[in-house]
């Protein structure tokens, strides 16, 4: 009888690895994730604070999983090559976001690269547009599946999880830079003319 169970048992979780890598394999190869928000600062207040990891905290929606994450900022004091490494608990984990490229007032490309709980890579990207007197940014991920991350996507959703998470962030982000005192636009700054 014991044995009848036993095999029953393993037939049902050959069955069940069937289905899920079955489910797995019919995931998308692409990942993108993107969410757009509105904010009344302009974009070149938008700009200066997603350019300077120093105020990251100000409006990450990851820094309440760990109030006592510990994170340090290498690289150029802001804007490309401008680092920001983070380690924390389980749920805030670990890894590394680079910013590769920046378009002043309008675009900013950031390399993010997970550690823990699983080592991935992904591209992130902020694309800010004049909106209404403020700025629309979009916030997007892209990035490739892997076995692991289909198998995940069998039993989440992950634009749901982590579109939640860019939400909570654009909607935080639109607060701070509203606080913010407005910085003039990139192509707005005048040259100093040399003493005669």
């Amino acid at each position: 009888m014991v044995k009848k169970i036993l095999l029953t048992l393993v037939a049902l979780v050959a069955v069940a690895v069937v289905v899920v890598m079955g489910l797995a394999m019919k995931q998308p190869d692409e990942m993108k994730i993107e969410r757009t928000g509105t904010t009344a600062a302009s974009p070149a207040t938008v700009y200066a604070i997603v350019t300077d990891y120093h105020r990251f905290h100000e409006w990450s929606p990851w820094q309440k999983l760990d109030p006592n994450m510990k994170s340090d900022i290498s690289g150029s004091a802001t804007g490309v090559g401008s680092s920001y490494h983070w380690a924390g608990n389980d749920k805030a984990g670990e890894g590394r976001m680079t910013i590769v490229e920046a378009v002043p007032d309008s675009r900013v490309d950031m390399r993010l690269e997970f550690v823990k709980p699983f080592a991935d890579t992904c591209t992130t990207v902020f694309a800010l547009a004049p909106a209404g007197g403020g700025t629309q940014v979009t916030w997007t991920m892209l990035g490739h599946y892997n076995m692991v991350s289909k198998v995940m996507c069998v039993f989440m959703d992950m634009d749901k999880m982590v579109g939640g998470q860019f939400e909570e962030g654009l909607a935080s982000l639109a607060r701070v830079a509203e606080a913010t005192p407005p910085v003039a636009p990139a192509d707005s700054t005048t040259v100093p003319v040399p003493p005669m």
